[in-house]
């Protein structure tokens, strides 16, 4: 298959996966989102968007507070 660029009057085709991933931190959601795509980013290459899905915090039994971001990742697949 071959793929013409912009100049020769196509657009390259590209394709990407989505994941969903969790941060968690002790001090806020930011921390929690920025753990969350350093921690995926050792493991998957060439992340391109981060969007924020949700907020939560967890009440633990000593009254602590852990802030949690949930995240979806997306990523360019590597052609062959």
């Amino acid at each position: 298959m071959k793929r013409f660029t912009e100049s020769e009057g196509e657009v390259a085709m590209s394709v990407y996966r989505v994941i969903d991933v969790i941060g968690t931190s002790s001090s806020s959601w930011e921390e929690a989102a920025a753990e969350a795509i350093a921690t995926a980013g050792g493991s998957v290459r060439d992340i391109r968007v981060a969007e924020v899905t949700k907020h939560d915090i967890v009440v633990g039994d000593g009254g602590e507070l852990v802030y949690r971001t949930k995240i979806q990742l997306s990523f360019k697949y590597e052609s062959e």
